[in-house]
């Protein structure tokens, strides 16, 4: 599907080493925008971004969005922002939730005061699904949330209230966009936190048997790399004033569990190897901090940015498992 992309502006993607940020840096540099990427590594790699750091519309500031200093340095001559620097994973905020809220709060007020500052007017944030809590509400529409359940979800709830108070007082343009598992290209399956499509495609290529937190009967709705891209350039552009000071979900709108998940994976990749089909999956105690089941609504973000996802789960990881099996086997 085509759809209007950002060109030519000078934008700021903090995060942009990281799995979504390397790939937002990516598309708007493919679409002649100069680019500013604020990342302190601390999740993000520099791999990501390497083919990058030789373009000449392509700057990198390593450091921490908790300098303020920093981010105001970063925001010099930018005309949007778009936010995707944080400490993600509810399992590391409830083993440290200090550093999740120093990131996720502090930092994003740094980066929120920065732009106030430097006169940014579109800032775009990812914001979380997560948010969503313990309203057993589905499809999840965006004004109906419960109470949240990890340090995570607390820390990406505030930055909704922040750019809610940010758009009132100082007349910014802040649209956020709830993030709803999404997966692709250069998502890491390494280490304590990777997320569970990259971790399991390892493990089953590796001949490993991944292990499902509780029974597999959890759901999600699993949204492919480029949904998420596609979500950030209408925000980026739109001139819906009804979309302004908003929270989309950004999602495809249909959902999955983890069983059914795991043997969509084992199919794909059964097709490289056939030695996976015969991998058993195991299981685990349930996760704390999980929510049982998500599914989004995206009639808000079809009605008031247009948009329109052009992957569905399947489709998705199609074009993801090959990307996987060859960094991987190489």
């Amino acid at each position: 599907m085509n759809y209007e992309r950002i060109k030519n502006r000078r934008v700021l993607v903090t995060g942009g080493a990281g799995f979504i940020g390397s790939n937002l840096c990516e598309d708007l540099l493919a679409n002649d925008n100069k680019v500013v990427c604020l990342d302190n590594f601390s999740t993000g790699q520099k791999e990501n971004i390497l083919p990058f750091l030789s373009n000449k519309n392509f700057k990198l500031i390593d450091g921490d969005i908790c300098s303020l200093d920093i981010c105001h340095e970063a925001m010099v001559e930018i005309d949007i922002v778009f936010h995707q620097a944080a400490l993600g994973s509810v399992p590391r905020s409830l083993n440290d939730p200090i550093s999740t809220n120093g990131a996720n709060i502090s930092g994003f007020l740094n980066v929120l005061v920065a732009a106030r500052d430097a006169k940014v007017k579109r800032f775009v944030y990812a914001a979380s699904s997560s948010t969503f809590g313990d309203s057993k509400k589905l499809p999840k529409i965006e004004e109906v949330i419960g109470k949240p359940l990890s340090p995570y979800a607390v820390t990406k709830y505030v930055n909704e209230l922040y750019a809610h108070v940010f758009g009132l007082n100082y007349g910014m343009e802040i649209i956020g966009l709830r993030y709803f598992n999404v997966f692709g290209r250069r998502q890491s399956p390494n280490g304590a936190y990777a997320a569970v499509i990259p971790k399991f495609v390892e493990m089953l290529i590796n001949h490993e048997a991944p292990t499902i937190n509780g029974d597999g009967s959890y759901s999600r709705d699993f949204t492919y790399i480029d949904n998420v891209i596609q979500m950030n350039h209408l925000a980026g552009l739109t001139n819906n004033q009804n979309a302004i000071g908003e929270v989309f979900n950004t999602a495809v709108g249909a959902q999955s569990t983890l069983n059914e998940l795991t043997e969509k994976l084992k199919d794909l990749l059964g097709q490289f190897d056939e030695k996976i089909y015969a991998i058993e999956v195991k299981h685990g105690p349930a996760r704390n901090g999980d929510i049982p089941h998500s599914l989004a609504s995206i009639n808000k973000a079809v009605e008031l940015l247009g948009y329109s996802p052009t992957h569905s789960l399947e489709t998705g990881l199609i074009e993801a498992i090959e990307w996987y099996w060859n960094d991987l086997k190489n």
